[in-house]
């Protein structure tokens, strides 16, 4: 997928007016998605995304422990959005992000994450359900 068709779907889903605001969504769930995760599993995951998407998954200080509370707040301030509207920014993209990566780097990702991420996978669980 090309990054145009990338940001359109992501601007679709989201119902946002326009482009801009897809891209910041995207950077603020990829950007902290990144931190979360060890530097190996960030690239890995990057690895099928267009360059610029996969960017801010790449240039975030990776390692960082923090909850998945402390990742909607983080995804909200950069978005520049409310706290809901950032857990659902977050499922949106990683449910855009699991249709392009193979399944078992899904799976790896989801190693990495307490299960208080588990929301975050929810577009990509119902996926499963009605393949």
């Amino acid at each position: 997928m090309k990054y145009d068709d990338f940001m359109g779907q992501v601007q679709n889903r989201l119902e946002l007016p326009d482009t801009g605001r897809a891209v910041r969504a995207t950077r603020a769930v990829l950007q902290t998605l990144g931190e979360r995760l060890q530097g190996g599993e960030a690239t890995d995951l990057a690895g099928p995304l267009p360059m610029e998407v996969d960017y801010h998954l790449e240039s975030a200080e990776s390692g960082q422990r923090f909850d998945y509370d402390e990742f909607v707040g983080r995804v909200a301030d950069r978005a520049e959005v409310e706290r809901s509207d950032a857990v659902y920014y977050g499922k949106v993209v990683v449910g855009l992000v699991s249709e392009l990566v193979p399944a078992s780097e899904i799976e790896q990702v989801r190693a990495q994450l307490p299960a208080d991420y588990d929301d975050l996978f929810a577009l990509v669980d119902a996926e499963e359900v009605e393949e």
